[in-house]
C-alpha cells in the first residue's frame, strides 16, 4: 500500500531571503562567539538557514522563528565544537577578521570578554544579550532548570563587569 499525503495539506515554506535578511547577521554573531572562527561561523548560519529550510513544516509556532532559528544555530554550533576535528582554537586576531561589526559596540572589548569566559557562561550570555532571549527560553532551549540559567547569567555579569571595569569611564 502507498500513502500518499492529503491533497489539502500543503507544504509550508519561508521566505528564505527574508529570513537571512532578517535574522543573518545576528545569527552569524551568535554563532562566531560559539566557535570563535569566522569561517565556521559563517558554515554554522548556512547549515541553520538549510535545516530550518528542511524543517519548516516541523515548526509549530510554539515559539517565535527568532528563538526557533537560534536554537537550531546553537545545537550545530554545539555539534561542531564536539566534533573530533574541531580541536583547534583561534587567537583574538581572528575579531580583526569578523565580517559582521555591531555598529553599538565598535571596540572589540566587550566581546573579547565574552569569549574569554567559560562555554556555560559564554552560552548564556550570547543567547540572552546578543540574541535577546529571556531566561524561560533559553532554560527551554538548553534543557536546563530556569534558576541555573539566572545563576549562570549573575556569574557572568559578575566575570565581565570585573574584566571590564576599567573600560567603563563612569565607574570613578
Amino acid at each position: 500500500m502507498i500513502l500518499h499525503p492529503a491533497p489539502d495539506r500543503e507544504t509550508r515554506r519561508p521566505d528564505l531571503e527574508a529570513m537571512v535578511s532578517q535574522y543573518g547577521d545576528g545569527l552569524l554573531r551568535m554563532c562566531f562567539l560559539y566557535l570563535k572562527d569566522v569561517s565556521l561561523a559563517e558554515d554554522a548560519v548556512q547549515e541553520t538557514f538549510a535545516a530550518a529550510w528542511a524543517k519548516y513544516d516541523s515548526f509549530a509556532g510554539r515559539s517565535s522563528e527568532k528563538t526557533w532559528l537560534t536554537a537550531i544555530a546553537a545545537n550545530i554550533c554545539r555539534n561542531m565544537l564536539k566534533s573530533a576535528w574541531r580541536r583547534h582554537t583561534v587567537g583574538p586576531e581572528a575579531l580583526e577578521t569578523l565580517s559582521v561589526s555591531d555598529p553599538d559596540l565598535p571596540d572589540p572589548t566587550v566581546t573579547r570578554a565574552v569569549l574569554a569566559l567559560p562555554p556555560a557562561l559564554r552560552e548564556v550570555v550570547v543567547l540572552h544579550y546578543y540574541r535577546g532571549l529571556k531566561t524561560g527560553a533559553i532554560a527551554t532551549m538548553l534543557k536546563l532548570p530556569r534558576p541555573t540559567v539566572s545563576s549562570r547569567l549573575a556569574r557572568a555579569k559578575k566575570k565581565l563587569r570585573d574584566e571590564l571595569k576599567e573600560w567603563y569611564f563612569d565607574e570613578e
